[in-house]
C-alpha cells in the first residue's frame, strides 16, 4: 500500500519563506504614507500614486515572470525578481520628488512579481500531489499573511529608531537574504503528456476563448482593489478617523496608545486572521466547488466593508473589521489559482495565473490611486470605500456562472 504523499516538502518550505519576506515588506508600505508625505510636503495622492504604480507594475510583471520561469527555470526567475526588488527599494530610499518615488516603485512592483504568488504558487502546485495541491497552495498563500502579521509593525518599530530611507535599505538586504534558501527549491514538472505537448500559444488560446476564464479575470479585479486600498490607506484612515484609545484600557496596556500604532496593528491583525482564513479556504477547496466559495468570500467582504463605514469608527470596530477582513483577505488566492490549475492544467499555470492576477493589480492600482486622489479632493475616504463595496458585490455575482469543468486539449494534442 502506497504511503500518502507528504504535504510539507522542501519546495513548500522555501516558497513560504520567500513569499513571507516579500509580502512583509510589501504590506508595510501604508505605514510610510504619512512620514514621507510630511517630510517632503507631498499631497496624499503623490505617495498613493507611487504605491498604485507599484501594484500595476506587479500586475504587469506577474505573467511575464510566470512565462520566464516556465522558459528558463523557477529559481532563475526568483533570483532576477529578488535583485530587481532590492534595487527598487534602494533607489526609492534616495527619492526626493514624487516622480522619482513613482518611477522607482516600478522596480519594486516587478520585484514583488518575481518573488510573489505567480511564480511561487506555480512551483508549489507542480511539486504537490493532486490530493494535497489545494492545501499546499493555501499554506504558501498563508505564508504571505504571516509576513503581513509582522511587516507593518516591524516597519513602524524601525521608523522609531531610524529614517524611512534606512528602513528601505534594511528591507533590501532582507529580500536578498532569502536567496540563501533557494538551492532547496527543486520542483518536478508535474504535467500530463498532453499538457507537455501543448504550446503556450495553444493553452492561452483555449483560456481566452473560455468565458469562465474571462469571468475569473473580471472577478479578481475587486480583490485587488480592496486589498491594495486597505494596505495602503487603512493605517492612515485609522490614524485620522478612529476615536481615541482609552487610557488604562486593554489596548493601552498592550502598548498601543495612539491611533497610528493601531493602524499598523490593524494590518498585522488582518494578516494574522488571514492565516486561518486561507488555510480554511484551501481545505474547503478540495471539498466544494471553488466558484461558490469565491462568491461567498466576495459577498462577505462586501457586507463587512459596508457595515464598517456605516458605523462609528472606534478601536473596537477597527479590530473587529480587521479580524473579519483578515479571515477573507487572501482566501481567494488558493481558490483562484487552484481553479486555474484544475481548468487548464499545471504546465502554464504560472502564466495563466499571472494574466488573471493582472486584473487583480489593475484593481489594486485604482484602489490605491483613487484613495489618495479622493482624499485630497474630499478630505476623507468615504467615496472610494463605497466604490470598493460596489466592486465586491460585482465579483460575488460574476463568479456564479463559471463552469468548473476542466477544459481539455484539442484532439490532435491528445492523440499525439
Amino acid at each position: 500500500m502506497d504511503r500518502p504523499a507528504p504535504i510539507v516538502t522542501p519546495v513548500l518550505i522555501v516558497g513560504c519563506v520567500i513569499i513571507m519576506v516579500s509580502f512583509a515588506i510589501r504590506a508595510s508600505f501604508g505605514v510610510f504614507q504619512i512620514p514621507i508625505a510630511e517630510e517632503f510636503g507631498w499631497a496624499r495622492a503623490e505617495f498613493s500614486l507611487a504605491i498604485a504604480i507599484q501594484n500595476l507594475a506587479w500586475g504587469i510583471g506577474q505573467p511575464l515572470f510566470g512565462a520566464v520561469a516556465e522558459k528558463i527555470g523557477d529559481r532563475k526567475a526568483i533570483i532576477i525578481g529578488a535583485v530587481i526588488y532590492a534595487a527598487g527599494l534602494v533607489m526609492s530610499s534616495f527619492a526626493e520628488t514624487p516622480f522619482a518615488m513613482q518611477a522607482w516603485e516600478v522596480l519594486v512592483g516587478f520585484g514583488v512579481a518575481g518573488t510573489g504568488f505567480g511564480v511561487i504558487l506555480a512551483v508549489v502546485g507542480r511539486a504537490s500531489s493532486a490530493e494535497n495541491r489545494s492545501m499546499s497552495l493555501a499554506i504558501a498563500t498563508a505564508a504571505g499573511s504571516a509576513g503581513q502579521v509582522f511587516g507593518a509593525p516591524v516597519a513602524e518599530a524601525l521608523l522609531g529608531v531610524m529614517s524611512w530611507q534606512m528602513v528601505f535599505i534594511v528591507f533590501a538586504v532582507a529580500v536578498l537574504a532569502v536567496l540563501l534558501a533557494l538551492p532547496m527549491m527543486r520542483a518536478p514538472a508535474a504535467a500530463s503528456k498532453a499538457e507537455l505537448e501543448e504550446t503556450m500559444g495553444e493553452i492561452l488560446g483555449r483560456a481566452f476563448r473560455d468565458p469562465s476564464f474571462t469571468m475569473i479575470f473580471l472577478g479578481f479585479f475587486s480583490c485587488g482593489y480592496q486589498l491594495a486600498f486597505v494596505t495602503a490607506h487603512f493605517p492612515a484612515l485609522v490614524t485620522e478617523l478612529c476615536s481615541p484609545i482609552m487610557a488604562g484600557g486593554i489596548l493601552s496596556g498592550m502598548g498601543i496608545t495612539t491611533t497610528s500604532a493601531l493602524g499598523a496593528v490593524s494590518i498585522s491583525l488582518i494578516g494574522l486572521f488571514n492565516i486561518v482564513g486561507t488555510l480554511t479556504a484551501g481545505w474547503l477547496g478540495n471539498r466544494f466547488q471553488r466558484k461558490y466559495l469565491l462568491a461567498f468570500i466576495y459577498l462577505a467582504r462586501t457586507v463587512a466593508a459596508a457595515a464598517f463605514i456605516m458605523l462609528p469608527i472606534t478601536p473596537v470596530s477597527v479590530l473587529v473589521f480587521s479580524a473579519v477582513m483578515g479571515a477573507l483577505w487572501l482566501a481567494t488566492v488558493p481558490l483562484t489559482s487552484g481553479l486555474i490549475a484544475h481548468l487548464y492544467g499545471l504546465r502554464y499555470m504560472g502564466t495563466l495565473y499571472g494574466i488573471v492576477f493582472f486584473s487583480h493589480q489593475l484593481g489594486g492600482f485604482l484602489g490605491v490611486w483613487l484613495g489618495g486622489r479622493m482624499y485630497d479632493v474630499f478630505g476623507d475616504y468615504t467615496m472610494v470605500w463605497w466604490i470598493g463595496v460596489g466592486v465586491g458585490a460585482f465579483s460575488a455575482l460574476v463568479h456564479l456562472p463559471v463552469k468548473e469543468n476542466r477544459t481539455t486539449p484539442p484532439a490532435g494534442a491528445l492523440a499525439a
